[in-house]
C-alpha cells in the first residue's frame, strides 16, 4: 500500500492505489460486522431480575436472531462514533446476516459481497419470517455485487414480495387505506413540506378553500403569484376565525371595487372587456355556471367552497360575485379569478401586512372568534447574536425548526399578536431543594443545552426529553441540588443507561460534560459536539474498577 504523496503517482498508479484503499475499506467494514457480532454475543444476558427501568433484552435482527441487552448498542455506538440508534441497527443487521441470511453472510466473509450492500438486504428483510428470509437469501446471493444498487433494491423488493405474498398484499392494502397529514421533520431555509392523504372529496374541498384564500389575498393587494398565495393560505387555514374574517373582507371588496377601472375616454379593446365577468354560484348544488359560457373545469365540477350565505343574492337562487376578467392567463380565469386590477393590487400591497394584521385582530374582537377566549399560545425560542439583532441581518436559530435568516423571522411569526418575553439570563443561578424539576429550571436547561448531551446523540432537546441530575440527587443531601448547572437533557434510553447501565458523567469547569462508559472509554460533550478522550491510564483504572464491581454482582439470568 502506497503511503507517500498521492500526487507523485502517475494516473494508472493513482487509480490502483484508490482501488486498494477501497478494498481495505471493504475488509474493515466486514471486521466491524464481526466485532458487532462478538459484542452482541457477550451481551445476550442482563444482570439480575428484569424490573421496570432496568436493562431488558431486545431482538434487533428479526425472527430467528438472539436477543441483546439494550444498553449494549449505547456503548458500542459511542466507541464507533455513531448514535445509539445507528449502533442498534448495525448490530441487528449483523445478526440478521449471520442467522437469517447465511449465504449472503458467507459471500461477505469471502469477499464476494460488500458489507454495506449486504446490510441493506438484511434491513429490507427484517419484517420477514425466518423461512421467508431464507427465500430471499437464495434468490439474491449471486448478484449482491454484480448489479447496481438501484437494481439490487428492486430485485430484493420483488424477492421479499415473492417470499411472503400474503404479507406483501396486506402491506399494499394497508398503504392504500392509510390516511393522515404528514409534516417533513427537516426544513430548508424556513420552508417545510406537508403531505395530505385523505378522502378524495375532502381533498377537493380543502383545495378549493385554499384557492378561496389565495383569491382573497390577491383582492387585498398581495402581488405574489398564485402558488405563493396558496402556500400562504395554509397559515390562514390554521386560524379558522381569521380565515373567515379574511374571506368576508375580500368578498366585500370584490363587490365594491370596480373590476376594470379605466379612464373615461378609454376605448374598449379585445383584451379590455367593457363588462366584469360574473360568476354565479347556486347554493343548491354548488355547481358553477359562468354567464359567458366558459368552464375551464378548474374545480372538477365541485363548488369553490365559499360560504354562499355571505353573498348578496337575488330571488333566483343564485349569488353573484364580481371576478376580474383580465387577460393575464390562468391566474385570472377559473380558480384564481378574483382580486381587482393590477394597479389597485400594487397600490394596496404597501399596506398589506398592516391590513392583514388588522383582519386577524377583528376576527377575535367582533368576528367569528369573538368571545371564544384567547387562542392557544406557542412559545418560540429564538437564538441570535446582538449583531444580528441590531442589523436585522445574519443567521438565527429557532428551536425545533433550525437555522433561519433573520429576514425570515417575520414570515415565521406571521400577522399574529406577539408577546416578547424578557431575555432569560443563563448566568443567574436558580435552584430548588427537591428532586422534581420546576418549569423555570427546565426552560433554562433546554436553553443552555439545545441537544441531548449524551455522546454522539444529535436529538434536539425538547420539553418532553428527560433531564438528568449529573450528580445524583441525594434526598438527605444539601439544599439546592436541583439547579441548571447540575442538569442536562437526556433521551430516555440514555438516561436509563446512566442510571442502571454503568455510565458516569461529571460537569467540567468549562460547562462541558465528561462521560465515562462502563468499560472506561471517555467522551467530552460540549456545545460543538462529542470529543473522544484518549487516556490509557484512566481507562485502565476504570476498567479494573468495573471488573471488580462485576465480580461482586449477582449471577446473570436470561430474560
Amino acid at each position: 500500500m502506497f503511503e507517500g504523496d498521492l500526487g507523485e503517482l502517475d494516473t494508472a498508479d493513482l487509480l490502483a492505489a484508490a482501488s486498494e484503499y477501497g478494498r481495505i475499506q471493504d475488509r474493515a467494514a466486514v471486521r466491524v460486522l464481526e466485532a458487532a457480532l462478538a459484542f452482541a454475543d457477550r451481551h445476550a444476558v442482563v444482570w439480575g431480575e428484569p424490573r421496570p427501568g432496568y436493562e431488558q433484552i431486545h431482538v434487533y435482527g428479526g425472527d430467528g436472531c438472539p436477543g441483546v441487552a439494550e444498553f449494549a448498542p449505547v456503548e458500542f455506538g459511542a466507541v464507533m462514533r455513531m448514535s445509539s440508534g445507528a449502533a442498534a441497527a448495525l448490530i441487528g443487521e449483523a445478526l440478521a446476516l449471520r442467522h437469517r441470511l447465511p449465504r449472503i453472510w458467507a459471500a461477505v466473509l469471502a469477499g464476494n459481497a460488500v458489507a454495506w450492500r449486504a446490510r441493506k438486504i438484511a434491513h429490507a428483510c427484517l419484517a420477514l419470517s425466518l423461512e421467508a428470509a431464507a427465500i430471499v437469501d437464495r434468490r439474491v446471493v449471486g448478484i449482491v455485487d454484480t448489479v447496481t444498487p438501484g437494481a439490487l433494491q428492486r430485485i430484493v423488493k420483488a424477492a421479499v414480495w415473492e417470499a411472503d405474498p400474503e404479507a406483501a398484499k396486506a402491506q399494499a392494502e394497508a398503504a392504500a387505506r392509510t390516511r393522515g397529514v404528514f409534516v417533513a421533520p427537516s426544513d430548508d431555509h424556513g420552508t417545510k413540506r406537508i403531505w395530505v392523504r385523505a378522502a378524495a372529496g375532502d381533498v377537493i374541498r380543502f383545495d378549493a378553500t385554499i384557492d378561496d384564500l389565495a383569491r382573497a389575498l390577491k383582492t387585498l393587494g398581495d402581488t405574489d403569484d398564485l402558488d405563493q398565495r396558496r402556500a400562504k393560505a395554509i397559515g390562514w387555514i390554521s386560524d379558522p376565525a381569521a380565515a373567515h374574517q379574511l374571506l368576508e373582507v375580500a368578498r366585500h371588496l370584490a363587490r365594491t371595487q370596480p373590476a376594470h377601472p379605466q379612464p373615461a375616454d378609454a376605448q374598449p379593446t379585445d383584451s379590455q372587456p367593457t363588462h366584469a365577468r360574473r360568476t354565479h354560484i347556486t347554493p343548491d348544488d354548488g355547481a358553477e355556471d359562468r354567464a359567458d359560457g366558459e368552464d375551464n373545469g378548474a374545480y372538477g365540477g365541485a363548488s369553490p367552497g365559499w360560504d354562499d350565505a355571505m353573498y348578496d343574492g337575488g330571488d333566483d337562487g343564485t349569488h353573484d360575485v364580481a371576478c376580474d376578467g383580465g387577460d393575464d392567463g390562468a391566474d385570472e380565469v377559473g380558480r384564481d379569478g378574483g382580486g381587482g386590477d393590477a394597479f389597485t393590487r400594487l397600490a394596496l400591497a404597501g399596506t398589506l401586512p398592516g391590513r392583514l394584521a388588522a383582519i386577524k385582530r377583528a376576527a377575535y374582537s367582533d368576528g367569528l372568534g369573538a368571545g371564544s377566549g384567547r387562542r392557544n399560545r406557542h412559545t418560540l425560542y429564538v437564538h441570535l447574536t446582538d449583531r444580528t439583532l441590531a442589523s436585522g441581518n445574519g443567521v438565527l436559530r429557532v428551536e425545533e425548526l433550525g437555522p433561519l435568516l433573520a429576514g425570515q423571522l417575520s414570515e415565521l411569526l406571521g400577522h399574529d399578536q406577539i408577546v416578547v418575553k424578557p431575555v432569560i439570563d443563563l448566568q443567574d443561578q436558580v435552584s430548588v431543594h427537591s428532586y422534581e424539576i420546576p418549569d423555570r429550571i427546565r426552560e433554562r436547561v433546554r436553553l443552555q443545552h439545545p441537544t441531548d448531551m449524551f455522546p454522539y446523540s444529535g436529538a434536539e432537546a425538547t420539553s418532553r426529553m428527560d433531564q438528568d441530575h449529573i450528580t445524583p440527587y441525594d434526598r438527605t443531601g444539601p439544599p439546592g441540588q436541583t439547579t441548571a448547572d447540575n442538569l442536562i437533557p437526556l433521551g430516555r434510553l440514555h438516561h436509563r443507561a446512566k442510571t442502571f447501565g454503568g455510565w458516569r458523567s461529571r460537569r467540567l469547569p468549562t460547562g462541558a460534560v465528561d462521560w465515562t462508559s462502563p468499560h472506561g472509554f471517555r467522551f467530552v460533550v460540549d456545545h460543538i459536539g462529542t470529543h473522544p478522550v484518549v487516556d490509557t491510564a484512566e481507562a485502565a483504572r476504570v476498567v479494573a474498577s468495573s471488573r471488580a464491581e462485576a465480580r461482586q454482582a449477582p449471577r446473570p439470568v436470561r430474560s
